[in-house]
């Protein structure tokens, strides 16, 4: 007797729906953030000083702060929170910059299989799972700190200056200030004085204590002209969006496609019923 045509793409489906369904339960108990940092895996001296806890913690806005106080704050500690690895130097799995299948099976998969290099090694747009993996590099900073920002109701924008990604604010009285949020390093002039008069970063720098081998990288990186990106929903569009829908279908895509292969099941039953008619 012949099997009933649905009952293979059935087989096919639940094995896959249960396959994906039990990934997402081993993640629960799996942990994204790499277990340890050792020093010479850091491009900053004396770099991630913060636990996940402790980065979460002070995040948040502390009573009777002002604007700008709490941008001047955030800047240091997510600085202080995250492990600025050499970013290409790595297999993409020593610190999970490709995500783990089971963290996210989409985000997995289009690592492994889509050619993408920003998928390969993935910066997280979403600001709790990029500080809860705990690397990152400008981008990722900047990109933490502006939806901060936003959620704080401070009018930010990410600037993109060749090699490096910072961060501008604009407060009550109308002053836009520029951040550095990689470095911990706020600077305290405009976006326009940064680039007309680039030298006047290094004292920033050279104050919170960076050599002057990369306070004369700052400058150069500054003595060039920039682009303004109004979040990162418009920094990463693309990749913003499909984010969203990663982990959105993560739980019901497995789900449907196990409640598809039990209907397939029932039409196989239906089919084998009515052919002993």
């Amino acid at each position: 007797m012949k099997t009933n045509p649905y009952t293979y793409i059935a087989v096919v489906l639940m094995t896959l729906g249960l396959g994906l369904f039990s990934v997402n339960i081993y993640g629960l108990f799996k942990d994204v953030r790499p277990s340890v940092f050792f020093d010479d895996e850091l491009r900053f001296e004396n770099d991630i000083t913060l636990t996940r806890e402790e980065t979460f913690t002070a995040i948040e806005r502390v009573e009777g702060e002002t604007d700008k106080e709490y941008a001047e704050r955030i800047t240091k500690v997510i600085g202080s929170g995250l492990a600025h690895i050499h970013w290409r130097r790595y297999d993409t799995k020593k610190f999970n910059q490709l995500v783990p299948i089971w963290e996210n099976y989409f985000l997995y998969f289009m690592g492994r299989f889509s050619g993408i290099p920003e998928y390969e090694r993935y910066h997280f747009a979403n600001y709790e799972k990029s500080l809860n993996r705990g690397i990152g590099i400008c981008g990722d900073a900047s990109m933490i700190m502006s939806q901060l920002l936003d959620r704080q109701g401070i009018p930010n924008q990410l600037l993109t200056f060749p090699g490096h990604v910072i961060l501008t604010a604009t407060f009550e009285n109308g002053e836009e200030l520029t951040f550095d949020p990689d470095f911990g390093v706020s600077l305290n002039f405009s976006p326009v004085a940064l680039q007309s008069t680039p030298d006047i970063a290094g004292e920033a720098y050279a104050n919170a204590g960076y050599p002057h081998s990369d306070v004369i990288t700052m400058n150069k990186i500054y003595d060039n002209s920039f682009k303004r990106w109004d979040g990162v929903s418009h920094f990463i569009t693309k990749k913003y969006y499909f984010e969203i829908v990663a982990y959105w279908l993560k739980w019901p895509f497995p789900i449907a496609i196990i409640l598809l292969a039990g209907y397939l099941f029932h039409l196989s039953a239906r089919k084998s019923k009515a052919s002993f008619r």
